[in-house]
């Protein structure tokens, strides 16, 4: 699944093709894309509308037009976003969902091979702000994103680090792949209950996700599996990962091996030399067993 710096990647290339054109026509495809919402109801309140930002929270992009209209797209697992030509653009294109006409001539494709992808349309910055507000926690490279809110966030949870991180509502647009990059970082296993970190070890995370994400975004993303960008190129963060998709290759920063396990019901790489497991609390004794 494209996480935030594939989807921030993806915003980066289309905010300059996009910005200041004008919508002229949505075709949704695939009622599924945009349901329970009638194809028509999205078509109709974009249409002909200037594009004034392309944006981006989480995992999600934001095609902001004119009247405060937004068009909300998420990929999920396969969507890809590609923009061809009009004389390269035609209906029986594999996988294809919706499609954006734009007033340059070009065409900005939604294709996506498993269908989970999504868009839908928002009437009001105030709207916008409540459809993330119950969705999404902090984004991860903005202000807010502090050692005292991560602190916040974790104390009393015993839930495992690597489901925190995996949890959209306390941490936007962090997923499987960053999230292993990031423990690495910070020496932590995956398993340790978050509310157990400690003031520096929470300070190491913090650091550890902000380093991966931008590791992430200068390498324009990772492409071992559907991402592409939107000239259908592939990114190369796959070339540079330290431990995700690593199993039994050397850590490398102690050299040992790198070990596959499951956390936070995902495929999960780490090195339990530099990232100790957690030790098992033995179970209170009754007062009879005294």
């Amino acid at each position: 699944m494209p996480e935030l710096p594939e989807v921030e990647t993806i915003r980066r290339q289309l905010a300059p093709q996009l910005e200041g054109r004008v919508l002229e026509r949505l075709d949704v495809l695939d009622p599924r894309w945009c349901a329970p919402a009638p194809p028509e109801a999205l078509s109709d309140a974009v249409r002909g509308r200037r594009i004034e930002r392309i944006g981006r929270r989480g995992k999600y992009l934001i095609v902001s037009l004119a009247d405060e209209v937004h068009l909300v797209m998420h990929l999920r697992m396969t969507g890809n976003l590609l923009v061809v030509a009009a004389a390269q653009d035609r209906d029986d294109r594999p996988h294809l969902r919706a499609r954006l006409a734009l007033g340059s001539g070009d065409r900005l494709l939604f294709v996506d091979v498993r269908r989970f992808g999504t868009g839908l349309v928002l009437a009001g910055d105030e709207a916008l702000e409540r459809y993330f507000s119950g969705r999404l926690g902090v984004e991860p490279l903005g202000a807010d994103f502090t050692v005292e809110a991560l602190r916040a966030a974790a104390r009393g949870r015993r839930a495992p680090v690597k489901a925190f991180l995996l949890s959209q509502e306390r941490i936007a647009g962090v997923g499987n792949i960053y999230a292993d990059e990031a423990l690495w970082r910070a020496r932590i296993h995956p398993l340790r209950p978050v509310g157990t970190l400690t003031r520096r070890q929470l300070e190491e995370l913090r650091e550890g996700v902000v380093a991966s994400l931008r590791a992430g975004i200068d390498a324009r993303g990772a492409s071992f599996s559907d991402f592409r960008h939107v000239d259908g190129a592939r990114g190369g963060f796959q070339e540079r990962f330290l431990v995700h998709r690593r199993e039994g290759e050397p850590c490398p920063r102690c050299g040992a091996p790198i070990r596959k396990l499951r956390a936070a019901g995902r495929g999960t790489y780490a090195c339990e030399r530099c990232q100790p497991r957690p030790r098992r609390r033995r179970p209170a004794r009754a007062a009879g067993d005294r």
